[in-house]
């Protein structure tokens, strides 16, 4: 396999992250990173690998989510609890401007790498530590992962039918947007960094950023008592609110957060009269006639097919979505028009279709320049030729396993 050349183009040209990290808050942090031009060195344990190369669909033996989530990331294998391991990792932090980490607290002080260590050998270096809990509190020690934040953010609480069990997400959400956050305060670091030299550490929990997502709970509980419940696809604030299903056995998605889209949606499913009565007056007061209002609207949607729903809430300035599978995206013209997916070559699968950089931007557009790599593809590129390793002392620590 051949070595990536470092990028030289992006908003994050010149950066280097090491992502210590593992599964996904962590690596899609560096992923976003690096698709915006950081120079990304992937650390992995050397025989056992990041867990997430096991996540998700294979093909032909090749982990599909790891190609995508360890995108223009180089990979080293390498032993962070040995002490040659460890002394290894604070060569390559003198080089770096950030590092990325998501052990238990207390793992990387005990091996001797902890923040202590790395601002001895890299003042300016940025370190994000993303744990379930953060460093702090009486929960710090605990296992931590997504779904557990999930629960307890109040996302769960939330989610579901009234009278059915709270539901966790079929996916990575609170990992997803914990990652997304910590793209963001490692750029809020590195800005400190260039104004005054000095690097920092970034305490960051999987719970709080989803906590955030999920809305201001604590504050209605704290100002009025009040402990929001389940309310299926329905929202408190305004109605109609739904998914309803067409005649052709499709779900669309019905929004109408604003008042005048609430009217329009009465007019065009044939119900003008609502409009004048006092309570539709307000989101609040429509959602207290939410019963009344979904059986006007999921009446006249049942009678007509999808695109016929589509054409006509379109056509009245309402707002409906189709409900997509992973195929509905990824036929949607407008997902095609705008560059959503994108196709990079991949060396074991050939053209590989997948999420393209997260945003665009006009003057330093991010970019794919290869997908994710073999364990270790890159680790004499970094030890040897960018360190001065040995070669034969290389060959000993791959021997016993501490590098990969």
């Amino acid at each position: 396999m051949t070595t990536p050349t470092t990028p030289a183009d992006g908003p994050l040209a010149g950066l280097r992250v090491l992502d210590a990290s593992t599964i996904l808050a962590g690596p899609l942090c560096c992923q976003i990173l690096g698709d915006f031009g950081a120079d990304v060195v992937k650390i992995e344990h050397p025989t056992a690998g990041d867990s997430m190369r096991g996540h998700g669909k294979a093909k032909d033996g090749h982990p599909l989510w790891w190609k995508e989530i360890s995108r223009n990331k180089r990979t080293i294998g390498l032993s962070l609890s040995a002490p040659e391991g460890a002394a290894l990792l604070l060569r390559l932090a003198a080089r770096a401007d950030v590092l990325v980490e998501n052990f238990r607290p207390g793992t990387l002080e005990r091996w001797g790498i902890g923040p202590a260590q790395l601002h001895a050998v890299n003042p300016g270096l940025v370190i994000a530590r993303i744990t379930g809990f953060g460093q702090t509190g009486p929960y710090a020690s605990r296992a931590g992962f997504g779904t557990l934040a999930e629960a307890m953010s109040g996302f769960a609480h939330l989610t579901g039918a009234a009278d059915g069990p709270p539901t966790l997400p079929a996916f990575g959400l609170a990992d997803s947007i914990c990652g997304i956050a910590a793209s963001s305060a490692v750029l809020m670091a590195l800005r400190h960094r260039d104004r005054t030299g000095e690097g920092q550490v970034v305490d960051l929990s999987l719970l709080e950023p989803i906590m955030t997502a999920v809305g201001p709970g604590p504050t209605v509980y704290d100002q009025l008592g009040v402990v929001e419940q389940r309310n299926g696809n329905r929202s408190v604030n305004n109605a109609p609110r739904n998914t309803y299903r067409t005649s052709d056995g499709a779900w669309v998605a019905v929004s109408t957060s604003a008042q005048a889209i609430a009217e329009r949606v009465l007019r065009l499913v044939g119900h003008p009269e609502v409009i004048d009565e006092p309570w539709f007056r307000t989101g609040a007061g429509r959602a207290g006639h939410a019963d009344e209002l979904d059986g006007y609207v999921g009446g006249w949607i049942a009678q007509r097919t999808r695109d016929e729903v589509s054409r006509a809430f379109t056509e009245a300035g309402a707002a409906v979505a189709p409900v997509y599978s992973a195929r509905d995206i990824a036929e949607d013209p407008h997902v095609r028009a705008t560059g959503m997916l994108t196709t990079v070559d991949d060396a074991d699968l050939g053209p590989v279709r997948m999420h393209n950089v997260m945003w665009r931007m006009s003057a330093t557009p991010g970019r794919i320049r290869f997908t994710g790599r073999a364990l270790g593809s890159d680790t004499e590129s970094l030890l040897i030729d960018e360190l001065g390793c040995d070669p034969a002392e290389i060959a000993d620590l791959r021997a016993r396993h501490i590098v990969a």
